[in-house]
């Protein structure tokens, strides 16, 4: 029997407990029935961030970026080819700093795009600067 894994679910942000070998499955959450993996980065917000850190047993990548912010747009689809292939094993969201700077600002966010990646809510890696979709899944996997 495998152990369950507690993944918050990206439209309603219930937290759903998975069998860890159904995670692949397309598991749909209890709540909303809507699917709790979408192979896209979730919109994290004020409303949303804490749970989706603190609540999930996997490790959550974040992107935080702006809208204005060339380097940040020129990662973005690198960001989502990687979310798509490394999603169920890890959640990949997104902060926009303009929107959060409260997120921002406590997290101490100085340059942008900057990537963390949380481990049972606590941070365990950091990056700045712009990466092609290789080099974030190569530092992805090297920091999980």
């Amino acid at each position: 029997m495998s152990a369950n894994k507690h993944v918050v679910c990206p439209h309603c942000n219930a937290v759903n407990r998975i069998p860890a070998d159904r995670l692949s499955q397309s598991p749909a959450c209890g709540k909303c029935r809507k699917p709790v993996f979408t192979g896209e980065p979730i919109k994290l917000t004020a409303e949303n961030y804490q749970k989706h850190i603190n609540r999930s047993d996997l490790p959550v990548v974040v992107d935080y970026w702006a809208p204005w912010c060339g380097p940040c747009k020129m990662m973005a689809p690198a960001f989502a080819q990687v979310a798509s292939q490394m999603e169920p094993e890890i959640r990949f969201a997104k902060v926009n700093t303009e929107e959060e700077q409260v997120i921002a600002s406590n997290m101490a966010i100085r340059s942008i795009p900057t990537m963390v990646i949380f481990k049972n809510g606590r941070e365990v890696a950091r990056q700045s600067g712009a990466m092609r979709a290789a080099d974030i899944l190569n530092w992805v996997k090297r920091s999980v």
